[in-house]
């Protein structure tokens, strides 16, 4: 059963309407550069049929698990701030899945950029607009082999 406070934070949550995937996605970041919890939990789906799936981390399924992690990513202080480069996109009237590259943009000064990330969002449209079902993202895989030949 949840306490009033949990229903109340569910349905807060809910508030922001998406109207395109874009408003979506651009809100998404948007929360995880601040690393405001409320607005990133808007974003995604009132459904335990999400998932995520962060670099190293195993895949989290569910809305308790959703909110769990970003919980624990925010708990520092501080969000993680991106530049994002849109890659490609798939979109229906209901669904849209796009693809993207996220570079990390706050590095000490004495480490290197890591590679980037290659993510994959999906959004369904609901009554409530367009929300985030599905975020998997992954880390730049190694160069293939010198042997390896791209088909035509």
């Amino acid at each position: 059963m949840q306490t009033s406070t949990e229903q109340s934070t569910r349905t807060d949550n809910m508030t922001q309407t998406y109207t395109t995937p874009q408003e979506a996605e651009d809100a998404f970041y948007d929360a995880l550069d601040e690393g405001n919890l409320n607005q990133l939990l808007s974003i995604w789906a009132e459904s335990d049929d999400i998932c995520c799936l962060l670099p190293m981390h195993p895949m989290i399924q569910g809305r308790e698990g959703v909110t769990d992690v970003f919980t624990h990513l925010f708990s520092q202080g501080f969000g993680v701030s991106l530049a994002i480069t849109h890659l490609g996109w798939i979109e229906t009237d209901d669904i849209a899945i796009h693809q993207v590259e996220e570079t990390i943009l706050a590095q000490p000064a004495d480490t290197p950029p890591p590679p980037p990330f290659y993510g994959t969002n999906i959004y369904r449209k609901d009554q409530t607009g367009w929300r985030l079902i599905v975020h998997l993202n992954a880390p730049t895989p190694p160069p293939p082999p010198p042997e390896f030949v791209m088909p035509e």
